[in-house]
C-alpha cells in the first residue's frame, strides 16, 4: 500500500520504518528536518509539506503531540487532500472529544478513520510490537488493521469513534497507580530491612502481581531489565504519562467519573515532573519514596 506518515517523532519514526519493513511505500512528513533525514535512511521518500505527502495514498497515518495539532493537521492538510475513500489512522494520545470531532468531520468527506492509540513504548514502536486500541466503524476498523498490524503485535477494535482514546486514558490512569503502588510497596519493604529482590520474588509471584512489578520493575538491579537499570532513561517519559493522566482527568470530570487514586496520581505525577523529572521514564517515581 501507498502510506503517508505524518508525525515522525520517538515513536512515529519506528512505526514508519516498520510498514516500509513490511513492504508499504511509505511516504512521511515531519517538520524536523532531523526526523526527516532518520526516515529517508529508514526506506521512506520523505516531504516538506504535508499537503504532497498525502497525494494519491491509501492511507494516511499519524502521531502527532495533542488533539489541536491533530485537528489542523488533517482539517488544513489531509481532508480534502488525500483521495477520497483513503482509510486515515490517527495514532495520537489526545482527547476524546476531538477525536470524535476529526472522525465526524474525515467521514463527511468519504473518508475511513479510526483513531488507535497505543500502547507499548519506543521500544515496542521500533520493535514492532505495538498494542493498538482502536476506535471506528466496523468499516473503518478492517481498512486499517492490516496497516496497524505491520506495526504491532495486537490490534483491538475498542468501539466506535473515541472508544480508542477511551481504552488508552483509562489504561494508563490504572499504570500510573499500579507502578506508583508498587513503588511505595517496595520502598517500605527496603526499609523494613527485606532485601528488594526477596520482595520482588515473592510479591511477583502472589497477590501483588502486576505489570508495573512483574514486567516493568522500577527499582535498578530488581527484576527484570526496565529503564530503572538504564538510570531511568527511554522507554515511557514522566511527561507523556503526566499528559495523559491530565486527558484522563478532564474527561473524568466531563462524565462525572469517580477516580480519587487516578486524581491522587495525577497529583503526584504533576509534583514529580515540576520537580524536573519529565524526562525521565515514569517509573522514576519511586525516587520520591527514598
Amino acid at each position: 500500500m501507498k502510506i503517508a506518515f505524518i508525525g515522525l517523532g520517538n515513536m512515529g519514526g519506528g512505526m514508519a520504518a516498520n510498514l516500509v519493513k513490511n513492504g508499504h511505500e511509505v511516504r512521511a512528513f515531519d517538520l524536523s528536518e532531523d526526523a526527516l533525514a532518520k526516515a529517508k535512511s529508514n526506506g521512506c521518500e520523505t516531504f516538506t509539506d504535508a499537503k504532497e505527502a498525502v497525494q494519491g495514498v491509501d492511507a494516511v497515518v499519524s502521531m502527532l503531540p495533542n488533539g489541536g495539532i491533530v485537528k489542523s493537521v488533517y482539517s488544513d492538510a489531509v481532508i480534502g487532500h488525500a483521495p477520497e475513500g483513503a482509510a486515515l489512522l490517527d495514532c495520537s494520545t489526545i482527547d476524546v472529544a476531538t477525536a470524535k470531532e476529526v472522525t465526524k468531520m474525515a467521514t463527511a468527506k468519504g473518508y475511513k478513520m479510526v483513531d488507535a492509540p497505543v500502547s507499548g513504548g519506543i521500544a515496542a514502536a521500533d520493535g514492532g510490537t505495538l498494542t493498538f486500541m482502536v476506535g471506528g466503524s466496523e468499516e473503518a476498523f478492517a481498512a486499517a488493521k492490516p496497516i496497524l498490524e505491520g506495526m504491532g503485535k495486537a490490534v483491538i477494535h475498542a468501539g466506535d469513534a473515541g472508544a480508542g482514546q477511551t481504552a488508552k486514558i483509562c489504561n494508563n490512569m490504572l499504570l500510573a497507580i499500579s507502578m506508583i503502588g508498587v513503588a511505595e510497596a517496595m520502598q517500605m519493604a527496603q526499609k523494613l530491612g527485606l532485601d528488594p529482590q526477596k520482595f520482588y520474588e515473592i510479591s511477583s509471584q502472589s497477590s501483588g502481581y502486576c505489570w508495573s512489578l512483574n514486567a516493568y520493575t522500577p527499582l535498578p538491579g530488581v527484576g527484570v531489565e526496565s529503564p530503572a537499570d538504564k538510570d531511568y532513561q527511554g522507554g515511557f517519559a514522566t511527561a507523556l504519562m503526566l499528559k495523559d493522566l491530565r486527558l484522563a482527568m478532564a474527561a473524568a470530570e466531563e462524565v462525572d467519573a469517580g477516580v480519587p487514586l487516578g486524581a491522587r496520581a495525577a497529583s503526584l505525577y504533576e509534583d514529580f515532573a515540576g520537580a524536573g523529572n519529565d524526562g525521565l521514564d515514569f517509573s522514576a517515581i519511586i525516587k520520591t519514596y527514598k
